[in-house]
């Protein structure tokens, strides 16, 4: 017998952040303490086959270059999940005509995908049909957060700052480009164009002129038949964590990061994962004891604000006329150079006993919700 916990990391997925996923799957199988949980790391490959992978943390370490990423490969195996919300037992078959073996009884599920197919509500859909616990936003705040169209419309409701933006799908640009071109001398240049549900600034492209729209556009629509041209705005690029609380407690801001750019036009995904240079990340960041404060409060409505739960990061800017929100990601990267564990140690968490925080008020709110009557 065991008082174990037994924890299924799913990682990688289908979205171009698979690699990022994966990196993260890495820090959190080196940090998580194996003397309260057996972990079962299962791996979507980039067609979408759950696999049983290495619980080895050197084989999913971020490389130097975009060649060196981690991926989850095909190897054979299949991991198959319980049968009905009855159960929740894993198995795995290890090849094609092998019979399935038990891989055991999971008690919690920690989804660290990111991006579409993953972070998007699609696999917290899954795991909520088959009943099981897992990390994180439930399906609504999990689709909200990862939609940046409707993350902005849900905040400009509660009253919080967004920059302004003006949303351009596939067919408009298809059949009336003029419309992101009206869009672009609204807002000003330089400007933004994003993939609305994309993350790790993948498909982002930073316009000075005009002339620079197409390909940006090109860029985005690569990723996503929704895209977002946004006003650029000047000032300080701020970053702060949210736990949310245990059941009755409240929801808690970590110390505020900061992304200083000195050498690139914005934090791209180089800089981000593969140590480009011209960034430099610096936490805490230097701010007054006031403005901390309402950046955190900011970080803690905006998480509210989508029905988040677990964790998120949300992102600010600091311009001359005050806060605003960039974004929310409601399952922020791992990695050990993340902004997320780095804000969190910051203000007095190591990396293992962040993980524990997470799984306990997980369970424990899963718990609270399963004993709640039904209504009449």
């Amino acid at each position: 017998m065991t008082d174990k916990l037994t924890v299924a990391l799913l990682f990688g997925g289908r979205s171009s952040e698979h690699s990022i996923s994966c990196a993260t799957a890495g820090g959190v199988l080196a940090a998580i303490d194996r003397s309260r949980y057996d972990v079962i790391p299962i791996g979507i490959t980039r067609d979408g086959a759950f696999v049983l992978e290495a619980d080895d943390p050197a084989h999913f370490a971020l490389g130097s270059s975009a060649a060196e990423l981690p991926v989850v490969t095909d190897n054979g195996s299949r991991v198959h999940w319980p049968e009905s919300s009855l159960d929740r037992t894993l198995r795995v078959v290890d090849a094609p005509g092998a019979a399935a073996r038990v891989l055991g009884s999971v008690d919690l599920v920690f989804p660290i995908l990111h991006g579409p197919y993953g972070e998007d509500g699609t696999i917290q859909g899954l795991l909520e049909l088959l009943g099981l616990p897992f990390v994180g936003s439930g399906v609504l705040a999990s689709a909200l957060g990862m939609d940046k169209h409707f993350t902005k419309t849900v905040f400009q409701q509660a009253s919080l700052p967004v920059a302004p933006w003006r949303t351009i799908t596939a067919a408009d640009w298809a059949e009336a480009p003029g419309m992101a071109y009206a869009a672009l001398a609204e807002l000003g240049l330089p400007a933004f164009v994003k993939p609305a549900r994309a993350g790790s600034s993948v498909g982002v492209s930073r316009v000075t002129d005009p002339a620079e729209l197409v390909r940006a556009m090109e860029t985005a629509l690569a990723e996503d038949d929704k895209v977002l041209i946004e006003a650029g705005l000047v000032g300080r690029e701020l970053e702060v964590a949210v736990l949310q609380g245990p059941p009755g407690e409240p929801s808690r801001a970590s110390v505020a990061g900061e992304v200083l750019v000195t050498g690139r036009d914005f934090y791209d995904f180089d800089a981000k994962y593969l140590g480009a240079a011209g960034i430099q990340l610096v936490c805490p960041a230097a701010l007054t004891p006031a403005e901390l404060a309402e950046m955190q409060r900011m970080a803690i409505r905006a998480f509210e604000a989508i029905d988040g739960a677990g964790l998120a990061r949300v992102d600010f800017f600091l311009t001359d006329t005050g806060w605003v929100i960039n974004e929310i990601n409601t399952m922020p990267g791992f990695t050990p150079i993340s902004m997320f564990p780095t804000c969190w140690l910051q203000s007095g968490y190591t990396y293992p006993a962040l993980i524990d925080e997470l799984i306990s008020v997980a369970l424990a709110r899963r718990g609270v919700r399963e004993r709640d009557p039904l209504p009449a």
